[in-house]
């Protein structure tokens, strides 16, 4: 044995060595870790080749191997870790010859890029990075945080450390619009930097809260981490609760564990907002805190006061808080009272099928004891009690074709327990309701008569759809029906909306949160996947971008405006009508429908076009395009070279062997615990992407295949790999901002400044994992 130590832990080591001197070597990483890959497999195969590279295996012929086995220890449990006192044999790390193993990565190499790169059925969900990496970029150049931080400044600069706290408002405001932290980094370094300095900042909690405020974007959704991390978090997870279901003795997962082996990128969306949410709170606190005890270092700043009107406490009370809380709460209580509810009458023309037990009791023996277990006895207990009322009651009922008149009965039945008030009716004048209450806040001395007209028209729309539309009402005569009180409201809203377009902070927020609600709010609500939710948030920025080209060049942008609204008419009809017209029947409403739908359509494709023309004639575009194939490339480059080098490692045993190691430890949080280390001390040398993709493959079986929620487990690795952002010495975050700072502010000062907030994150991971329910309880009420 070489230097006393195995061979596959020397192959481990060149690896490593390999891939560290790759990336110090100045070459693009993407390249340096393909690079990296084939000459330590050149290195590995050499060296077993001279015979210089033995690995201690154990002797599976033994006798004390097969009394092991006699007494029911599993195989797949025995290593050298756990049993080291077992007889081992002395074979090379490639059994059958390094030639071998080269063809085999060959053909892995190949089948890895198809499934991932070119035709798996994970593109979909990876061209989502496409689609966000665009958004971010166009926001980034649309100069969003200029304006942003210009108006946090103001609110929060009265405040001990309010130009810090700003910051991390905006960089969490950013996070949730761009989540590009190179951009997120560069912009608030060019634009903060040198007025918290200039206002008498320290270097460090300046140069401190810009970094971690710019990291954020890693975890706060729409995030690119959890976008490939999730990708791979959703296979790894469901091949190792498939293995974990039949070393159990069951036939599949779904047995076992009573669900689906499932985590979908949507979810995990679900799953870190709260988490994001926490990190920004844990910022601005220390940020405050900071200057409370040092108020030279950062102290209260007047920037200057807004241009809206000046509003009394009460009144700011009343219409920002009071009349939306209570508008809000009162549709909540009359939808648990099923006063506003779904008016769909469309009903199943199949019966439902009966109930099956709540987990699956025609099992085997062993499988029966693995769920036992697993569930407990008083769920199994519980399972066969319902088994056994299905079996009386002559088995589940199966699903059957109704006929005519048992459709119309049900319909009928449907129709008689609908709610009064339409879902989408309320929401839709929920939010007219509440831009007419913001807006009486905004300017309470204007004249009261437009918005209370806009009020009006919203209650008599309630009392319309109540007396006058039924559930089986058309939606053509429903929008009839709702014209005037529509018109009244849509009157009303209009005066509003100039009001607040004179508050520079709604002026300034709106456009973005608008855009920032579409996007999250149709990934987070279930209503579609994150690649159509990223495509819509790219048209959207590219949208928003021109439109700010064109008032900057003192241009109209009114086509834009009214692209924006041709895209809320075309979903509007999409909801509410059934818009094929390839089928037989089709009536003279729903042709209408479609007419104004495919016009909606048609102006809103050409306000995309049109504001594409207007980003290129103003030489954005083309930058903006070129910064996305830049990035997105270095992505799927990356994704390459690291299945590349997992090969490598695979080829000689190394992922086995670091997972009979992880195995080998009794206790499922200890083995958690030791692979969070590991990557927290990864982050100072690696960045998240090869970590996702190099070192989460070989660690992932262990961690997905024990009882950790899934969702848990990958939000804590986000969280731990924006920590990669933040440490010394290969911090992303702090070359970006070194890249753009004073001269007077040194390396040093950045050092210092990032390192409470390493503290932090460590602080935030550690909340994390006593309270799990942090992460789960999202998921948990918004179903997907």
């Amino acid at each position: 044995m070489l230097f006393g130590l195995d061979g596959v832990e020397i192959g481990l080591i060149i690896v490593f060595l390999c891939l560290f001197g790759g990336i110090l070597s100045g070459f693009p990483v993407a390249f340096a870790i393909g690079g990296a890959g084939i000459i330590s497999f050149g290195i590995i195969a050499a060296l077993d080749s001279a015979g210089l590279l033995i690995h201690q295996a154990i002797d599976t012929g033994s006798d004390a191997y097969n009394a092991l086995i006699a007494s029911g220890v599993k195989g797949e449990s025995i290593s050298v870790f756990r049993y080291p006192e077992l007889p081992r044999l002395a074979e090379p790390v490639f059994v059958k010859g390094w030639e071998t193993a080269l063809d085999r990565n060959i053909s892995f190499i190949v089948n890895r890029m198809n499934e991932r790169v070119l035709a798996g059925q994970s593109i979909e969900t990876l061209l989502a990075v496409l689609m966000f990496v665009l958004m971010g970029i166009t926001l980034e150049r649309s100069k969003i945080a200029n304006d942003l931080l210009t108006t946090m400044a103001r609110v929060f600069g009265p405040l001990p450390g309010g130009l810090a706290v700003s910051v991390v408002v905006v960089g969490a405001f950013l996070a949730a619009s761009t989540g590009i932290v190179g951009a997120t980094v560069v912009t608030m370094g060019l634009l903060s930097l040198p007025t918290m300095l200039r206002n008498n900042y320290s270097p460090e909690i300046a140069t401190g809260v810009i970094a971690a405020s710019g990291t954020l974007g890693q975890i706060i959704p729409p995030s690119i981490v959890i976008v490939l991390l999730g990708t791979l978090a959703g296979d790894l997870y469901s091949v190792a609760q498939e293995n974990r279901a039949l070393e159990a003795g069951c036939t599949d997962a779904l047995t076992y564990l009573g669900e689906p082996a499932v985590v979908s990128v949507g979810t995990l969306f679900q799953a870190a907002l709260l988490p994001g949410i926490l990190l920004a709170l844990l910022y601005a606190l220390y940020a405050f805190g900071y200057a409370l005890v040092n108020p030279s270092k950062a102290p209260a700043v007047e920037m200057g006061a807004s241009s809206g009107e000046v509003v009394t406490r009460g009144e700011a009370l009343t219409w920002y808080l009071g009349v939306p809380l209570a508008m809000i709460v009162g549709v909540i209580l009359l939808s648990s009272a099923n006063i506003v509810g779904s008016q769909s009458l469309t009903v199943d023309s199949y019966s439902e099928r009966g109930d099956a037990a709540s987990l699956r009791t025609s099992v085997s023996d062993q499988c029966a004891a693995s769920m036992i277990e697993l569930h407990g006895q008083e769920a199994w207990d519980a399972a066969l009690a319902e088994q056994k009322a299905i079996d009386d009651a002559g088995g589940a009922a199966a699903s059957v074709k109704l006929s005519e008149e048992e459709l119309a009965a049900a319909v009928i039945e449907k129709e008689a327990t609908a709610a009064p008030i339409g879902t989408g009716v309320a929401i839709i004048f929920l939010l007219l309701g509440l831009i007419l209450a913001v807006a009486r806040g905004v300017k309470p001395s204007a004249a009261p008569a437009p918005l209370l007209i806009g009020s009006l028209g919203i209650v008599l729309g309630l009392l319309v759809d109540i007396l006058l539309i039924a559930p089986s009402t058309s939606p053509g005569i429903s929008i009839v029906l709702l014209a005037i009180p529509l018109a009244m409201a849509l009157y009303g809203c209009g005066h509003g909306a100039m009001r607040l377009a004179e508050n520079e902070l709604i002026r300034v927020v709106f456009p973005p949160l608008v855009l920032i609600v579409a996007v999250l709010g149709s990934i987070l609500g279930g209503i579609t996947n994150p690649t159509p939710a990223a495509a819509l948030g790219a048209g959207g920025a590219i949208m928003l971008a021109a439109y700010r080209k064109l008032r900057d060049d003192e241009r109209s942008g009114r086509v834009i405006i009214y692209a924006t609204f041709a895209i809320i008419v075309a979903i509007l009809m999409g909801v509410n009508f059934d818009l094929r017209i390839n089928v037989q029947g089709v009536s003279v409403e729903t042709w209408i429908a479609f007419v104004v739908a495919k016009a909606a359509y048609l102006f809103a494709l050409f306000g995309l076009l049109f504001s594409c023309w207007v980003l290129f004639a103003g030489g954005v575009l083309s930058p903006i395009v070129r910064e996305t194939a830049k990035v997105t490339s270095m992505v799927f480059t990356i994704l390459i070279g690291s299945q590349l080098l997992n090969l490598v490692v695979i080829s000689f045993g190394g992922e086995h062997y670091i997972q009979q190691f992880l195995k080998s430890f009794d206790s499922e949080f200890k083995v958690f615990l030791i692979v969070m280390i590991v990557l927290f001390v990864l982050g100072f040398v690696l960045d998240f992407l090869e970590i996702i993709y190099i070192v989460i493959p070989i660690v992932g079986p262990v961690i997905y295949g024990g009882t950790f929620d899934p969702k848990w487990v990958t939000i804590m690795i986000a969280v731990n790999l924006q920590t990669s952002f933040l440490t010394p010495p290969f911090g992303f975050a702090l070359f970006y901002l070194r890249g753009v700072a004073p001269k007077e502010v040194t390396t040093g000062h950045i050092y210092r400044g990032v390192f409470p907030f390493v503290l932090i994150q460590v602080l935030g991971l550690a909340i994390l994992w006593f309270f799990p329910a942090i992460v789960t309880i999202v998921p948990a009420l918004i179903p997907n």
